[in-house]
């Protein structure tokens, strides 16, 4: 019997992409650098609060109001843009790469489910080396719809060519877990950021304290 999952989608913001280069743009536009998890704190939480009432605005139409909310008003337009031009120029974290790879080789298709804007994920994916082993990018904008709503899994696994079950997706956040698991999916969580796994949320099929390890374990997990 194949042990192999058929998809496995990454997130990509904090679980492929390394936002910490984000304080040195918050301290060059003269904020302090502890503004970037807040920030980043309620992009997410204003995006969902979009979703859950049923509208949606783009990865940057958010990130510049909650940049806006949480400077107090003090940052102008182009120190915004000075800070949102960050994302194009992020890192990959170091374990990134081989756990790609390490999926793609053993013939899964691989992809990424992301919030992040389509342009600046395909020019993060190419400069970070990760482009040639990705199948297919879903984005929040392209599916109409943000984490954790349940259709935006299906619509990554319907992307990758597989029913919901046969996907797994891997992140660093236990609540975008709980979210693939809702939708039929499995899920693969890596405690680099959070530590341990909230107790609210749907347990992950795999756990790991880095992603290549996590690849390996999403490997063994036995076909449903």
């Amino acid at each position: 019997m194949s042990t192999r999952q058929r998809a496995v989608a990454f997130d990509v913001l904090e679980t492929l992409l390394n936002i910490e280069p984000l304080r040195e743009r918050l301290d060059g536009i003269g904020q302090p650098e502890q503004l970037l998890q807040p920030w980043f704190m309620r992009f997410q939480r204003d995006s969902m609060a979009l979703s859950l009432s049923g509208d949606f605005g783009s990865f940057h139409e958010v990130a510049r109001q909650a940049l806006r909310t949480d400077t107090e008003h003090t940052a102008s337009e182009a120190d915004i843009d000075h800070v949102l031009e960050g994302f194009a120029e992020l890192p990959a974290h170091s374990d990134a790469e081989p756990a790609l790879r390490r999926l793609s080789e053993s013939g899964v298709r691989v992809g990424c489910l992301t919030v992040g804007n389509p342009d600046a994920t395909a020019r993060f994916l190419e400069s970070a080396g990760l482009a040639r082993h990705v199948d297919r990018v879903v984005t929040a904008e392209q599916a109409g719809v943000w984490k954790p709503a349940p259709s935006i899994y299906r619509v990554a696994a319907h992307r990758l060519g597989v029913a919901p079950h046969d996907m797994a997706l891997v992140a660093v956040h236990a609540w975008d877990c709980h979210g693939a698991k809702r939708a039929g999916c499995r899920a693969g969580w890596c405690s680099r950021l959070e530590g341990e796994y909230g107790e609210v949320f749907t347990p992950a099929d795999a756990t790991a304290d880095d992603l290549v390890t996590l690849a390996d374990r999403l490997l063994e997990l036995p076909e449903r």
